[in-house]
C-alpha cells in the first residue's frame, strides 16, 4: 500500500499509511493556509513535536472527537491529558515506539517549547517514521545542527524541512541540512503562513537540485507526496 503525505499548510501534515490516518502538528482552525478545519479531519494517531500554539492548538479537540492517541514528548503528553485527551503516549528524545502504521522515533530538534498557558513543554523534537516504503524524517521546528548527519545515517527516503527563517531554519541552513541528511527526496514546509516567514520554495528547490543529490519536491497546501 502506498503511503500518502498531505501538507495541510504551515507545519501540519496528514500521513495515511497501512490503512491508518496520522496527523502531525495539526494547526488548522487559526491557520491562514490550512486546507481543512479540525472538525473535518479524522485520525487514529496525532504526533506533536513541541508545545507552541501553532502546533498544539487543535490537538485536544481532534483527539477528543476521534479518540486518537497523541504521541509527544512526556511533558506535552501530560499537559494534553490535563486538557481532556484520553489517550496519550509520552516519549523522550531517542526513544521509539511501534505503532500500527510503522515505528516512530523522537529525535532532537533545536527549538524552544512552551505550551499556550505558559507551561513548560519539555524539549522540542522531530520524528523519524519507519514506514513500509522507507524512512521519513520530519525535522519539525528546528535550527540547523550537525547531528542531522546521524539522523541521515538511517537512510532517509523523504525529509520534510522548515525553510521559513526567523523561527526555524531559513533557506541557507535548510540547504546545509539537506547536505547533512542526504535524503532521496526533500520537501519544504513552515513557510508563507505569515509575511515574516515568506520564502520562495522554487528558488530553494533549484539550489537543492544544483548543490545536492536530493530531489526537491515543492507542493502547496493540500498537495500530496507519495512514497
Amino acid at each position: 500500500m502506498t503511503t500518502e503525505l498531505t501538507w495541510l499548510g504551515h507545519a501540519s501534515w496528514q500521513i495515511k499509511s497501512n490503512g491508518v490516518s496520522v496527523l502531525l502538528d495539526p494547526f488548522l482552525d487559526s491557520s491562514p493556509t490550512a486546507t481543512v478545519r479540525s472538525a473535518g479531519i479524522d485520525a487514529q494517531y496525532v504526533l506533536v513535536s513541541h508545545g507552541h500554539f501553532d502546533h498544539v492548538a487543535d490537538v485536544p479537540a481532534i483527539a477528543q472527537r476521534t479518540g486518537a492517541t497523541v504521541v509527544a514528548i512526556y511533558e506535552v503528553a501530560e499537559w494534553l491529558s490535563r486538557q481532556g485527551v484520553q489517550n496519550t503516549t509520552g516519549m523522550n528524545l531517542g526513544g521509539s515506539v511501534a505503532l500500527p502504521f510503522g515505528r516512530v522515533k523522537l529525535v532532537p530538534a533545536w527549538h524552544s517549547s512552551r505550551l499556550p498557558d505558559g507551561t513548560d513543554g519539555g524539549t522540542a523534537g522531530g520524528f523519524v517514521l519507519s514506514l513500509p516504503e522507507g524512512n521519513v524524517y520530519f525535522a519539525c521546528d528546528t535550527a540547523l545542527f550537525s547531528d542531522m548527519q546521524l539522523i541521515g545515517r538511517a537512510g532517509i527516503e523523504l525529509a520534510i524541512l522548515p525553510i521559513g527563517d526567523l523561527f526555524t531554519m531559513g533557506p541557507d541552513d535548510a540547504l546545509e541540512a539537506v547536505k547533512l541528511i542526504q535524503p532521496r527526496r526533500v520537501v519544504p514546509d513552515h513557510y508563507n503562513t505569515w509575511p515574516p516567514i515568506q520564502q520562495d520554495p522554487h528558488r530553494w528547490a533549484a539550489r537543492v537540485r544544483a548543490e545536492t543529490n536530493a530531489e526537491p519536491v515543492v507542493i502547496g497546501p493540500g498537495g500530496t507526496v507519495l512514497l
